[in-house]
């Protein structure tokens, strides 16, 4: 099968290589997919899981992309829930072969099934970036109707589904980006937006949530808008500083089925929509790495054609 390789973890995005890898094999617990579309983090190849097992030992050639829309081609032993044929979206695992793939193994209990009317490439731009999302607002933040919440990257894959999650549940929303970004984010639902480039972070005054997907200095000047007993959420790094009577917290998202399964359905109901940038061939996966702070929204890797038979590649 064809799949995009990282052998060298100092060549970066120059690095990723469209090579002829081994079928996967189907583990206890495991489904096969066929992937027809499939996310990244731009991040991940600068993430220790990328490079090595969780037991530490070098896994080169490893395979990139966590998350996939796709269809179901063979059960590992043991496999319940789904079934062979059927579309699901999900999480790949950190410290496995990912999603960049035409074939992936992924533990059944990380994905969910996908209804018929929703496209594969929107629904591979959901798993990491809504899931995150949730969990940042409303399983660490538990944000609530009436308060404010400050969102940074509100136009990017993370940030733009954030927007709309907390506009529905009556939060006002302030978003962040560049010039380029304001329409978009103000479509979406924020109140107000900012411009990291010419606005001062300042001017927004206390919110009683920040979610943070830059860290750096803009990190550190978030900390300081946090009114009392509000809360910081950050995945970009481990925050050095915690408000002044408030908490910042960082995390990893973590799979959930039941909440990919909601997720799906708000699309369906027109009550959340996520944001596809750019869609890519298998073959331009390096250059849509390279590329990916330039394009708004998610972009996403079109790995095999929905009309393509669901097994049809080799075995070796």
């Amino acid at each position: 099968m064809r799949a995009i390789t990282v052998r060298d973890r100092d060549a970066g995005v120059n690095g990723l290589t469209l090579t002829d890898m081994p079928y996967p094999h189907a583990a206890e617990n495991d489904v096969i997919v066929r992937v027809h579309a499939a996310g990244f983090t731009p991040g991940e190849l600068d993430w220790p899981a990328t490079w090595t097992d969780r037991a530490g030992h070098d896994r080169t050639p490893s395979i990139p992309g966590h998350e996939l829309s796709g269809v179901v081609v063979e059960l590992g032993y043991g496999t319940t829930g789904l079934s062979v044929g059927q579309r699901v979206f999900g999480l790949t695992d950190w410290a496995r072969n990912g999603s960049l793939a035409e074939y992936t193994a992924v533990e059944a209990r990380n994905l969910a099934p996908l209804p018929a009317d929703i496209d594969h490439t929107v629904a591979a731009a959901l798993p990491i970036s809504g899931l995150t999302a949730w969990q940042a607002l409303f399983d660490h933040a538990h944000l609530t109707t009436g308060q404010t919440v400050l969102i940074h990257g509100a136009a990017g894959g993370v940030g733009s589904i954030a927007v709309q999650l907390a506009r529905e549940v009556g939060a006002q929303v302030i978003g962040t980006g560049r010039a380029d970004d304001r329409a978009a984010t103000l479509a979406l639902g924020a109140q107000t937006f900012v411009d990291l480039d010419a606005d001062d972070l300042r001017q927004v005054g206390e919110v009683d949530v920040v979610l943070d997907v830059i860290g750096g200095d803009i990190l550190r000047q978030s900390t300081e808008l946090v009114r009392p007993g509000g809360t910081l959420v950050t995945i970009a790094m481990p925050p050095t500083v915690q408000p002044r009577d408030g908490r910042a917290i960082f995390f990893v998202v973590e799979p959930d089925r039941v909440r990919l399964a909601d997720l799906a359905q708000r699309l369906r109901t027109g009550r959340l929509n996520p944001v596809v940038g750019a869609v890519r061939p298998l073959t331009e996966t390096a250059a849509a790495f390279a590329r990916h702070r330039r394009t708004p929204g998610k972009t996403i890797i079109q790995v095999a054609d929905e009309q393509l038979p669901a097994a049809d590649g080799f075995r070796g």
